[in-house]
């Protein structure tokens, strides 16, 4: 099955998604977040959840972010070996891969829907950069989990573009900032349920600038295997139904092709994964909109 969250008639709803319709769930309060939860409990299947009668074009809705993290999406830095000898070639350095994964974050914040237009401010970088990434979606509540286990602890799956502010990752020498400026992780459309998609390691992986293909891969190029990430990271963390965990990008991003290449206004990116769809965002070099911020100056004394 395909879930999304989209906004028909100025309302969020989940939806299943079919070929041809966006089928809207019959309960107006729910969310992918109580679905998970639902469905992992085994108190409802998939056509429960959703049945409904009222089946809508893709043109009537607007997508939405199929979840809202509640907390930091997780993220693996160099977990394709032919991305990693494209770093260190760029960058002048010796190869030197991790016997762990690289874990690190991006904020909640920097969350956007299929089809939404991506704003960037030109202002704080000019080296925003491409990566496609396959991200899980976690069902399960759980802690310490082996490399056996930790595909069952998977709702499902989706795109991601983890969009790179090169020179921020730099000037700060780490990537937290560089990672999560507003906007900047554009996700969905919808999620793919993992016994629908099967081994995720059997992915064709690509993005597209303007129609130009930049990356193509495969996920069975992953140094660290969907079920190794998930063992890992859970190791004396907690993981949460709804927790996201973006899997790595392989070769292929700007930074690194010679000469480099970044984002410039009016760009159309698309990041496509097999058996899940296509991830589709226009990108401004303009600064986001402000949405109700508070500055410190205006609160009295």
């Amino acid at each position: 099955m395909r879930y999304a969250m989209v906004e028909y008639a100025e309302q969020p709803w989940l939806a299943r998604v079919d070929d041809n319709a966006i089928i809207l769930s019959a309960d107006p309060t729910a969310t992918l977040t109580t679905l998970i939860a639902a469905m992992m409990q085994e108190s409802m299947n998939h056509n429960a959840f959703v049945a409904s009668e009222r089946k809508l074009a893709h043109a009537d809705i607007r997508w939405l972010p199929p979840l809202q993290p509640h907390k930091n999406v997780f993220c693996v830095g160099r977990n394709y070996l032919a991305h990693a000898e494209e770093i260190t070639r760029a960058r002048g350095i010796e190869l030197d891969l991790p016997d762990v994964p690289t874990f690190f974050t991006k904020a909640p914040t920097t969350i956007v829907a299929h089809e939404a237009t991506v704003h960037l401010n030109p202002a704080l970088s000019r080296a925003y950069d491409w990566e496609a990434e396959l991200a899980i979606i976690i069902g399960r509540r759980c802690r310490d989990v082996s490399e056996d286990q930790a595909l069952a602890m998977v709702f499902g799956y989706t795109c991601m573009n983890d969009i790179s502010a090169r020179d921020l990752q730099q000037r700060h020498v780490q990537w937290f900032k560089g990672k999560s400026l507003d906007e900047s992780g554009p996700f969905g459309p919808w999620i793919v349920t993992a016994d629908e998609l099967g081994d995720p390691q059997t992915l064709h992986i690509s993005s597209r600038v303007n129609g130009a293909t930049k990356q193509n891969a495969t996920t069975a190029n992953m140094i660290f295997s969907v079920a190794r990430i998930i063992a890992e990271l859970s190791q004396g963390i907690t993981l949460e139904p709804g927790d996201i965990i973006a899997t790595g990008t392989p070769e292929g991003v700007g930074f690194a092709r010679n000469p480099p290449e970044f984002f410039q206004d009016g760009d159309v990116v698309e990041i496509e994964i097999d058996r899940i769809g296509i991830l589709r965002n226009k990108v401004r070099l303009i600064k986001p909109p402000t949405k109700a911020i508070v500055r410190a100056q205006d609160i009295a004394a």
